[in-house]
């Protein structure tokens, strides 16, 4: 991989250098109305081109900063949610151990003898 990216930036090199060769006929830049110069050809594409990479990579180096924030806020986000899930999952057994509590107070149903019920007896209204 790095010699193939040597070789594209050899390349992209070799064809600036040989499009500056051939392109140096004077070109008037006006500015604004009266602010005017007279450059090459090739140095008004290379400036150009400069600027469009600057703004380019100052575009990539932004998107990457909100990535990162983004992702920052996620994981907090995550963090808060893990956080809430533990303390509902200690709640869940605080309520388990208290049904459980609850239901070693009450009667035994159908375990005495006494019961009509365990006799065989049938309710009636």
């Amino acid at each position: 991989m790095t010699q193939l990216n040597f070789l594209l930036i050899f390349s992209f090199g070799l064809a600036m250098v040989t499009f500056t060769l051939e392109n140096t006929a004077p070109t008037t830049i006006r500015f604004l109305p009266g602010v005017s110069t007279t450059l090459p050809l090739a140095v008004v594409l290379l400036v150009v081109g400069g600027i469009g990479a600057t703004a380019a990579w100052i575009y990539a180096v932004w998107s990457g900063v909100v990535r990162k924030v983004e992702r920052i806020q996620e994981q907090s986000d995550l963090e808060a949610r893990e956080v809430r899930i533990r303390e509902l999952e200690d709640d869940v057994q605080r309520y388990r151990a208290t049904v459980d509590a609850q239901l070693g107070l009450l009667p035994a149903a159908g375990g005495s003898s006494g019961s009509p019920i365990a006799q065989g007896e049938l309710v009636s209204d």
